[in-house]
């Protein structure tokens, strides 16, 4: 889904880690979500797909500082992502229904409970003019939504939306503007530089409300305490 242009998240850098516009978006399914073998153990064929990416300290791309990404797609062709912990500045998900026009502002009102919860992030650099809405798998849209891994799914077309704003729509839901991309080989060589941690995904680190303290819970789930991590930089 396109968004206005003044919802859009500015990036004025050069192209640096995770941004790359060649990388692979990926591709939509018609298959209903099923379970996969892989969930919550490391991904198949030693891809990353449905894992978490944590920044390491010494990133050196300001835009990924302390970043949390859940990976939608990874192979030989490249990667791509969702930042989960970077808030968008200025819009709320409210904003966003009525100038896509979802919903008329006057019945802003009478919007369900569920709707107010879904949080608008700063989804990554790439094609920030366009929306991702990463998912639980209690909602399918043939042809239109792409089920990831166990439990989450990723839709980018306007019926989500609209299926929000009438109460009908996932249990937990993110909506994010633009991607992280990587282009073949580059996921895979910035981790063995120490740009990234990985671990597996979880609800709590992917929907949950405290989006500033994704950053340390993820830290804390693989036993890294940041502070060791940011010392150990500093006397490299």
């Amino acid at each position: 889904m396109k968004f206005p242009r003044k919802t859009s998240v500015q990036d004025d850098g050069d192209e640096l880690a995770g941004d790359d516009t060649d990388a692979p978006l990926p591709e939509r399914s018609a298959n209903k979500p099923v379970k996969s073998k892989q969930s919550g153990k490391g991904s198949k064929r030693g891809y990353l797909d449905g894992q978490m990416l944590i920044a390491m300290p010494s990133m050196g791309d300001d835009r990924f500082a302390r970043s949390v990404i859940y990976v939608c797609a990874h192979s030989t062709e490249g990667a791509m992502g969702i930042v989960v912990n970077q808030p968008a500045a200025h819009i709320s998900f409210a904003d966003l229904l009525v100038q896509l026009e979802v919903i008329p502002a006057a019945e802003l009102i009478t919007l369900p409970s569920g709707a107010g919860g879904v949080k608008v992030l700063k989804g990554g650099p790439v094609d920030t003019q366009r929306g991702f809405v990463l998912h639980s798998s209690d909602f399918f849209i043939e042809n239109s939504t792409l089920p990831i891994d166990e439990g989450v799914c990723l839709t980018a077309t306007l019926d989500i939306l609209k299926a929000i704003a009438r109460g009908d729509g996932p249990r937990s839901a993110l909506l994010a503007l633009g991607y992280a991309g990587w282009a073949p080989g580059q996921l895979e060589n910035e981790i063995q530089h120490n740009g990234w941690l990985h671990c597996s995904a979880d609800p709590e680190l992917i929907f949950g409300q405290d989006t500033g303290g994704k950053y340390e819970k993820a830290m804390k789930k693989i036993g890294v305490q940041v502070g060791m991590l940011s010392s150990e930089a500093g006397h490299a």
